[in-house]
């Protein structure tokens, strides 16, 4: 026993001095010294280089964009805790991603969170390090060399060099993070990103007001024929340099932000003038030779936007291997012509919403309306490209969802402050992520996929003698079930008539039989795979509402704006308003899609036949329904917030209601089944339920990771 216990105690200290004595060797081999200056990562023209147990290894970055935010938190409240981080990077890991990249400070327990990863794993995540500036300030000061935007943009950064040597101590403010910085480490920082996705406004307005300020002879960087934003650049890159060089004898590759809207190509045929109208050429930016690590660029890159993506005849002329239209390689093939560096197309990615916002007309590559699994795909296809066209890396946009973005389509449909509390499939901007976070502790409380188990405790809402309908609701969803008898939904028709308001409502559906107890403001009606919709009282349509009565972009109907009209419109989202092609002369019109239509399908992630975007799944006497809060014009339910009467308000502005009416009605061979509409409530809410799911776009993405150059 005696010998059992020894053996037992020499095999956990073996294990602690392999562990101590494999990090201290691959802290000690992961920095290279030149000249007393040490460094972990370098640059060719092309590649990136990572030093690894005493030398020099070429490796193609791969990883994921990290956001500050998780459910019922916005950005500045820095909710994410350190076992969060710790879990996530485990499964970043796992998915053969080698690097991150954030956009700010972050509190203490992300860079505690990396150390303690990194020291136990052969294959550490590698960190880009943003920094960010303030938009409001960029708004209201507009212009970058302005003290106030300056110094601060300085400060950050100075801030972030002692961060990540684990030297420093910053005041927590609301917003902000802070705390004590104690973990160095500066041996898993590949390189600096600095700066945003720079407003087109923005630039031309510091390059306006420092008009012949061009020049840069810095102590590491210095311009060539700059504007006096790159010059901008070019000062707050040397800064960085030198203060990281001064107190700690370290220098890392560094770049710059940067988007299509500003890059250095010529974009004759985009019909939006701020889209092309200034650039942003840090290739206007060189470097000395005592900065060892060298400049790289960065951009943002999307298939979908600006939309010289789908219209630019270069573009739209190239076909790839396939034989099929690639707009997205074509563009990339143009841009790294521009460099003479390494280019990092620092994001990418299609957002797995239902919502969108934007189409790839070419490669149906959209921003929403997009299943799980096809972003997967999709992204595995750009990451492909962007490797076999020659870039350095590319970052998937984003590890997780984030319930508090907006998107321009959906903005003024919603309540900014209560986003975060709330999932909204409706904006694409929050379902970007790989990592979903699902309603309720555990799972959610139901799922369309003709398994109806979880709805044997629950009470009909609506009955007659051939059905009964349910009611449940989430985070994200109202839920609906019916239970018909011999329903055949090629050739019956299911309706369900919901009163979301008081102040508007049709009492019955023009040109039928059919009627309502109460003023219905939305009908479902499941009656087929391909023709199943959900649709909206002609006055309660805040389509309609926005884009012709507010935006003039269509023309006005008089007969919507009257109350039990008996019409009910399509819901759809807007997708562009009218545009013109400068270069071919032609007008594309105002365009949108319904999204009111409804998607059969299995929407239980849990089942090989999954659909993300599934609605609605009929299995002989039973079908299941989920409808996103938003199509309802529910503007949070979280405080149970509807849209008011338009009309009367003179505008969408939210009012609170205690409950909606839910009825049905079953035609079935020739005959008309209704019942009566009764109330549905649920609680309101400040914390919510949530899950975390990896969506089966992690795994395929896995996989293209595997595969592709690098460990």
């Amino acid at each position: 026993m005696k010998k059992y216990i020894s053996l037992v105690v020499l095999t956990m200290l073996l294990v602690i001095i392999f562990y101590q004595y494999g990090y201290l060797l691959r802290n000690t081999l992961s920095k290279f010294t030149d000249n007393q200056i040490r460094y972990i990562s370098k640059v060719d023209d092309k590649n990136f280089y990572i030093y690894k147990l005493g030398k020099w290894q070429k490796e193609f970055i791969k990883g994921v964009n990290i956001g500050a935010a998780k459910p019922s938190y916005f950005p500045g409240e820095l909710g994410i805790t350190k076992d969060d981080y710790k879990r996530w990077f485990k499964s970043i890991g796992e998915m053969n991603a080698n690097s991150i990249r954030v956009y700010t400070i972050l509190k203490p327990a992300f860079y505690e969170a990396l150390f303690e990863y990194n020291q136990k794993t052969s294959r550490p995540i590698y960190l880009f390090q943003g920094v960010w500036l303030n938009e409001e300030d960029i708004a209201s000061i507009g212009d970058a060399q302005n003290p106030k935007i300056k110094n601060q943009f300085k400060k950050d950064i100075q801030s972030l060099i002692d961060i990540i040597h684990g030297n420093a101590i910053l005041p927590v403010k609301p917003g902000l993070a802070g705390g004590a910085y104690t973990k160095d480490i500066s041996s898993y920082v590949a390189g600096w990103i600095l700066g945003i996705e720079w407003d087109p406004d923005f630039v031309i307005r510091t390059n306006e007001q420092n008009a012949g300020d061009i020049n840069y002879p810095g102590k590491y960087l210095f311009t060539v024929a700059a504007s006096p934003f790159e010059k901008f650049l070019c000062e707050i890159g040397d800064f960085t340099i030198d203060y990281e060089t001064s107190n700690y004898s370290m220098q890392r590759p560094l770049s710059f932000t940067n988007w299509v809207t500003t890059d250095t190509l010529s974009h004759p045929n985009e019909p939006m003038v701020k889209e092309d109208i200034v650039s942003v050429n840090t290739e206007h930016i060189k470097s000395y030779n005592n900065f060892k690590p060298g400049l790289f660029a960065s951009y943002h890159i999307y298939p979908y936007y600006p939309d010289f993506m789908n219209y630019q005849q270069s573009y739209t002329d190239f076909k790839d291997l396939n034989g099929k239209v690639n707009t997205y390689r074509a563009y990339l093939k143009d841009l790294i012509k521009e460099h003479t560096v390494p280019v990092l197309v620092a994001e990418f990615g299609i957002p797995a919403a239902r919502g969108k916002a934007h189409e790839n007309i070419h490669m149906g590559f959209n921003q929403g309306n997009i299943d799980e699994k096809m972003q997967g795909a999709m992204d595995a296809f750009m990451l492909q490209n962007i490797y076999e066209e020659g870039y350095c890396g590319g970052l998937v946009f984003t590890w997780q969802d984030e319930w508090f973005k907006r998107t321009w389509n959906t903005m003024d449909l919603d309540i900014p402050d209560r986003r975060a509390y709330w999932s909204n499939p409706q904006t694409n901007e929050q379902q970007f992520g790989v990592l979903a976070f699902d309603p309720g502790n555990v799972k959610s409380i139901s799922y369309v996929d003709g398994i109806v188990s979880e709805w044997k405790k629950d009470k009909p809402i609506a009955e007659s003698k051939k059905f009964r309908l349910y009611a449940k609701s989430d985070e994200k969803y109202l839920y609906l079930y019916g239970n018909i008898q011999n329903f055949d939904l090629a050739n019956d028709k299911f309706i369900i008539p919901i009163d979301i308001t008081p102040n508007s409502g049709n009492s019955f559906i023009k040109d039928t039989d059919i009627s309502f107890p109460r003023p219905a403001d939305f009908i479902i009606t499941i009656s087929g795979k391909e023709t199943s919709r959900i649709t909206v009282d002609a006055y309660y349509d805040a389509f309609y509402y926005m884009y012709a009565k507010e935006l003039n972009m269509l023309s006005t109907n008089k007969t919507f704006e009257n109350k039990n009209s008996g019409l009910f419109n399509p819901i759809y989202l807007c997708l562009n308003r009218e545009l013109v092609l400068p270069e071919d002369q032609r007008i594309l019109p105002f365009s949108k899609y319904e999204t009111g239509k409804l998607v059969f399908g299995n929407a239980n992630p849990r089942l090989g036949a999954y659909n993300s975007l599934a609605d609605f799944y009929a299995n002989g006497d039973h079908v299941e329904i989920k409808i996103p809060w938003q199509i309802l014009n529910v503007m949070d339910p979280s405080s149970k917030k509807i849209m008011d009467d338009f009309y009367k308000q003179s505008g969408i502005t939210p009012m609170a209601i205690k409950s909606l009416y839910i009825g049905a009605v079953l035609i079935q061979n020739n005959l008309l089944l209704a019942s009566e509409m009764s109330p549905y409530s649920w609680d309101k809410w400040d914390i919510p339920a949530y899950h975390e799911r990896l969506k089966p776009s992690y795994y395929i993405l896995k996989e293209a990771f595997e595969k592709i150059g690098g460990y």
